[in-house]
């Protein structure tokens, strides 16, 4: 039987990141023993391959995947965020890299994006879809601003259904990294909403067809570490 899936009121979300934005980078990288960054790499040689001159980052915190996706030299990145501070630490990262002009992140809400249809070639989002109150609104929303030859790009985490690494990915996830980020953040509710969420998102093909019932095509699912994360593509 399928868990239901627990979703956090946005400003409970808004608050919880806003709390954890001057460690996010740190832990994520800490946590995820820098793994985190292979599967942003991954997602982003896909993106390589499909038109990407126009890009929008949902949930684009505090900015690695819109950093990354620079260097494919598009014509523009837009990135929106519900946190202010998320927001605040990308533009420092962005003044640091000199990436202004290119990068243009703004505190808005991803399930309701200030942006006309048919805008974006590439709709992209790390870590980001789990979070929405509404998914089906969020995945909608997406589907609107790509133009009708556009792309969306879901970096996610899943969970690994192989023994023993289930086991041991579960105990790890569940009990050594809430502890370890309420140390780290100071915020104790960010590292146990984490495994909660995961737990109960849906993953694998369950999302592949959320994915199809909001319209994308040509969908499918990369497995990436033994199926600790996965990423979705779509067309429109």
């Amino acid at each position: 039987m399928k868990s239901e899936r627990k979703t956090a009121r946005k400003d409970d979300v808004r608050q919880m990141f806003d709390s954890i934005a001057p460690k996010y980078d740190f832990l994520n990288h800490f946590l995820s023993l820098g793994i985190d960054r292979l599967w942003r790499r991954k997602a982003i040689k896909i993106i390589e391959k499909h038109e990407h001159g126009k890009i929008l980052d949902i949930a684009t915190g505090t900015g690695d995947m819109a950093i990354l996706a620079s260097k494919l030299k598009p014509e523009m990145i837009a990135g929106v965020d519900i946190s202010s501070e998320m927001i605040n630490f990308q533009q420092k990262k962005l003044a640091k890299r000199k990436l202004e002009h290119l990068i243009k992140p703004r505190v808005a809400d991803g399930e309701n994006i200030p942006f006309d249809a048919d805008t974006f070639d590439i709709v992209m989002t790390a870590f980001g879809v789990r979070n929405f109150e509404n998914l089906e609104k969020g995945l909608d929303e997406m589907y609107r601003v790509l133009n009708d030859k556009g792309m969306a790009v879901i970096l996610e985490f899943s969970s690994p259904r192989k023994s023993p690494f289930k086991q041991l990915y579960n105990f790890y996830f569940t009990k050594i990294l809430p502890r370890v980020g309420k140390v780290i953040s100071k915020d104790m509710q960010a590292y146990t909403y984490l495994p909660d969420s995961v737990s109960t998102f849906p993953s694998g093909n369950d999302f592949i067809q959320i994915l199809k019932d909001a319209g994308f095509k040509n969908t499918k699912c990369i497995s990436l570490t033994f199926g600790i994360a996965s990423i979705y593509v779509g067309k429109k």
